[in-house]
């Protein structure tokens, strides 16, 4: 499948649309929440049980965006949104089996091993496309595709819930769940593989004239042989793991911070919390990257890491005595952690340029993957802990506060001592280019 080439006259305005269909489908991950409690009815299951499906969904999207970064730079968006169509969409068909044969493996394997291809093949399928149509704005393009990674729960969790009080909690009202979802992302993401285009002058477009990149060009497989690509790396996963700390958690977080208090948060305003947090997450994505086109990347991360690292401090000391600075510090956290997602694509196409950018990208995704473990082990291991030694409220949270600190202020030392790439890792010039490509698709 050839990467489409936009034919002259084409408007750029046209691409984060394509890419919105995606990343709106996929970030139905976010959602997963809402099939646990009938899960764990319907077919007997824990609460670590039911977690399974959305845990190896996670990890398979680091490892796919990982090891398929390099062909879905090469073979193009259109293939790669046709392939995270397919996976995902056959994950929620498989699971649709498997609630109605009642067989949780296949659920598993479906939602997480196969959905998990199709959300980590999906989650890079625009990058690069979206730097190249934006060169003068990539934190805001990007920033407006991996929005709607961060918004999609926003959409599937309502639409989920609905279909669940329609359709009835029992294994044949999932398998009925799952089978709608899995049909309704096919024909939404259908519309993003044929609206994708590619400019002209991108690499590989057939029958275009090929026009030289500026600045650096660095390859997928010299990227990750430099410094640079690590210390990044060391960002994203502690600013992930900060914020993920606090979302897989949030609900139980707020009611635990004011149990004792005279005002106790309930259920309801619980869950509007967490619903606060989604839009967070999801606003964070699109104003801070767009903010990093003005400030500059390295000087957004620090505010990612450094205000952030404030913020859980002021949770920390002060946060069970004021909802609202508990609620505003939590939502700040929160939009730092969708802006980090959003404003790597952006950083990396400063260091090592538009050439092979998705292939990294899937390659520094790996981050997230121990971030989405590391996170959420954290708080609950320490607040189990803390619960066995008979503390309660916001003391169940105070230890792994300032963990999260001390791994934001990591960070915040990584990303001060990014620096230019070295020229001796550059790819000098597009016949070289060329000749790289090809050394290492073999």
């Amino acid at each position: 499948m050839s990467p489409p080439v936009a034919p002259p006259g084409w408007s750029r305005w046209l691409v984060p649309p394509a890419a919105l269909s995606v990343h709106l489908s996929i970030g139905q991950a976010y959602a997963w929440s809402v099939f646990k409690p009938p899960l764990e009815s319907a077919l007997g299951l824990s609460g670590t049980q039911s977690a399974l499906p959305f845990q190896l969904g996670i990890v398979m999207l680091g490892l796919s965006a990982a090891f398929g970064g390099t062909l879905v730079e090469r073979k193009g968006p259109r293939w790669a949104m046709t392939v995270a169509l397919v996976c995902f969409s056959s994950g929620f068909l498989l699971s649709a089996l498997g609630a109605s044969l009642e067989q949780y493996w296949l659920i598993v394997f479906g939602y997480g091993f196969v959905g998990g291809i199709g959300l980590g093949i999906g989650y890079i399928s625009p990058v690069s496309t979206l730097i190249k149509w934006f060169p003068d704005r990539p934190g805001m393009a990007t920033g407006i595709a991996i929005m709607g990674f961060g918004g999609g729960a926003l959409i599937a969790s309502p639409w989920s819930a609905q279909m669940l009080e329609s359709f009835g909690g029992d294994s044949s009202g999932i398998a009925l769940a799952f089978l709608v979802h899995g049909l309704s992302y096919a024909v939404f993401m259908l519309l993003g593989v044929l609206l994708v285009r590619v400019p002209r002058h991108a690499p590989g477009a057939r029958g275009t004239a090929r026009q030289a990149s500026t600045g650096p060009q660095v390859s997928a497989n010299q990227a990750i042989r430099t410094p640079q690509f690590w210390l990044l790396w060391i960002v994203l996963c502690m600013n992930v793991t900060a914020g993920i700390g606090i979302l897989e958690k949030a609900a139980p977080m707020i009611t635990d911070f004011f149990a004792d208090t005279s005002t106790p948060v309930s259920v309801t305003a619980a869950a509007g919390f967490v619903a606060l947090l989604s839009a967070a997450n999801m606003a964070g994505r699109i104003g801070w990257s767009s903010t990093s086109d003005l400030i500059g990347r390295k000087n957004i991360y620090r505010v990612y890491l450094g205000v952030g690292a404030l913020m859980y401090a002021l949770i920390a000391l002060f946060g069970d005595s004021s909802k609202p600075l508990f609620v505003l510090c939590a939502l700040v956290i929160l939009s730092f952690y969708g802006g980090g997602f959003a404003t790597v694509p952006a950083y990396l196409k400063d260091l090592f340029g538009t050439y092979q950018v998705g292939a990294i990208h899937g390659r520094l995704l790996t981050a997230w993957s121990l971030a989405g473990v590391l996170g959420p082990l954290i708080v609950n291991w320490i607040a189990d802990r803390q619960e066995e030694a008979g503390r309660h409220g916001a003391s169940l949270y105070g230890l792994s506060f300032v963990i999260m600190i001390g791994l934001l202020a990591v960070g915040f030392v990584a990303n001060e001592l990014v620096r230019p790439v070295d020229p001796r890792y550059h790819v000098p010039q597009p016949k070289e280019a060329d000749r790289v490509q090809q050394s290492e698709s073999a």
